[in-house]
């Protein structure tokens, strides 16, 4: 019997992950991206300055982790963001549309009760792992 291939993802580029998951799954050409926070891989610690600079430090990560799997933010189909204050919705969504330029995934954004690190915004992902042809 034919099975599906399963791979892990893994990115020294990026945060290790800070619990029992991997950074990315990728199952046949589906991609999983576990949630990015704005922590720094340096560090371990979040990027100060609030969630400005913690969503382009998330970002950044998902970008080192799409980057392991051989592919870029173009492949990214669906994204979640959570955020500790709604309130900060703008301010993602101007950072967020500078990796989503052109044809941007479909995405969910909710305010949680806390995330992890204290982190103002986390962001993960779905994306391709194989080419993609634009059609409209």
């Amino acid at each position: 019997m034919a099975g599906v291939v399963r791979r892990i993802i893994s990115s020294a580029k990026a945060p290790a992950a800070i619990g029992p998951y991997s950074q990315a799954v990728v199952v046949g050409d589906t991609m999983y991206i576990s949630g990015q926070i704005g922590m720094d891989p340096a560090s371990g610690d979040l990027v100060s300055g609030g969630v400005v600079p913690e969503a382009e430090q998330a970002l950044k990560n998902m970008g080192s982790i799409l980057e392991a799997a051989n592919i870029d933010y173009s492949h990214v189909v669906k994204a979640t963001v959570l955020l500790a204050d709604i309130n900060d919705f703008a301010a993602v969504n101007d950072v967020y549309k500078k990796y989503f330029p052109a044809n941007p995934p479909a995405r969910a954004a909710f305010q949680v009760a806390a995330l992890p690190k204290n982190g103002r915004v986390e962001i993960e992902a779905i994306a391709i792992a194989n080419q993609i042809v634009e059609r409209s």
